[in-house]
């Protein structure tokens, strides 16, 4: 069994993903690792919201401003 995983991306989000890496001085193995081992250790669990985020009208009215 081989211990390779292929997936697919967007060009551009993989340009960004790599010059963030880069900055960080992180390579994308050790990062991707670091990640698996913090989800398959429920140290990040991803949550499901059934209702709309709750927006201030302050940043609805800076967002309608900027416009």
């Amino acid at each position: 069994m081989s211990g390779r995983i292929v997936i697919e991306i967007n060009p551009d989000i993989k340009q960004e993903l790599y010059e963030q890496l880069m900055v960080n001085n992180v390579s994308l193995k050790s990062w991707f690792l670091e990640n698996v081992e913090s989800f398959l250790k429920g140290k990040q669990q991803l949550t499901l919201s059934l209702t709309p985020p709750i927006i201030s009208k302050e940043k609805v009215d800076n967002e309608r401003a900027s416009a």
